[in-house]
């Protein structure tokens, strides 16, 4: 199967933390579909059991020996699953070696916001989409800004849940370069679908220029257009949004300093294309209702405008 289909994600693993949760989950399923089978068999044999021409029922001493038998059986392979899963999760609780960076990740109502370089000058926040170096292992402070949730990146890990009020920690790492889909899995309101969100694994050069310009400031706008734009983006989205290099400095949605350098839109809901962007502008309570993003109503000029401002967000 491609690796680049959904079902693929939870099929394939590509880091260390993710293979042995992956072989720990085939074997109990292969455990589980064992036993069904096993019941099947015995079930359906006393069901279309004949008695041979004497007529001798099992005795209770036989009957009781097979209880007795598939008791210790059973409790066995309860026994050895059990063993299995706690030594998974003792090789997967921590990396090999220190990591390589820490990444704080906060979950809000249906969004994530990633924060790379805290204490350091070249600090930036970005939205739904996580860059991290190949063959290196990543630390994750998970935090929560309003309710539950679960973060989850199948390839590259298990599931740690974001609480309110608590700082959990995972770590991931990427064997290749890729990107691997994550979602939230507890659920957490109207939108828990649609919180998805990507880990874009680079080889360390193209991370370290990422990096470098994920840190710049936005451009200055270059054309009349532009410039008119950036001031509808002030009067109309600063109270939310932030571009840092001008005068929005909002905090409860996502930073789009560098928006056109995301893959997707509206955590992992829509392709990030002009058209997209400004149809969910307008109609951000159709594509996703009940998400803090209101329908921005705008004039064909502004639309125009504020289009060519956020063209300049690269």
């Amino acid at each position: 199967m491609p690796e680049n289909t959904p079902l693929a994600y939870f099929l394939h693993s590509a880091g260390p933390a993710a293979r042995p949760v992956l072989v720990l989950g085939w074997s109990l399923a292969a455990l589980c579909v064992g036993v069904c089978v096993i019941v099947g068999i015995l079930l359906m044999t006393a069901v279309f059991h004949r008695r041979g021409a004497t007529g001798h029922r099992m005795t209770e001493r036989g009957g009781g020996r097979a209880v007795l038998a598939g008791t210790v059986i059973s409790t066995m392979l309860l026994l050895a699953a059990l063993i299995y899963m706690l030594w998974v999760l003792a090789v997967v609780a921590s990396p090999s070696r220190e990591p390589a960076l820490t990444i704080t990740v906060t979950a809000y109502d249906w969004w994530w916001k990633a924060d790379y370089g805290e204490g350091s000058p070249q600090r930036f926040s970005t939205a739904n989409e996580i860059h991290i170096p190949v063959g290196e292992p990543v630390l994750v402070e998970l935090k929560s800004a309003d309710v539950i949730h679960a973060f989850w990146v199948p390839s590259l890990a298990g599931k740690t849940q974001t609480i309110p009020g608590q700082v959990n920690r995972q770590w991931i790492e990427a064997d290749k370069p890729g990107v691997y889909r994550g979602q939230c899995t507890q659920y957490c309101g109207a939108q828990h679908a649609h919180m998805a969100f990507e880990v874009v694994a680079q080889n360390p050069q193209d991370y370290a220029n990422w990096y470098d310009a994920q840190a710049r400031p936005a451009t200055l706008p270059a054309t009349v257009d532009a410039t008119r734009g950036q001031h509808v983006f002030v009067e109309r989205c600063a109270g939310c949004h932030a571009v840092r290099g001008s005068n929005a400095a909002g905090v409860q949605a996502p930073d789009l300093t560098h928006l056109l350098a995301r893959r997707l839109i509206a955590a992992g809901t829509l392709t990030n294309t002009p058209q997209n962007m400004m149809e969910w502008i307008a109609h951000a309570q159709e594509i996703k209702p009940q998400s803090l993003m209101p329908d921005i109503k705008l004039s064909p000029n502004d639309s125009r405008d504020l289009a060519a401002y956020l063209a300049t967000l690269n």
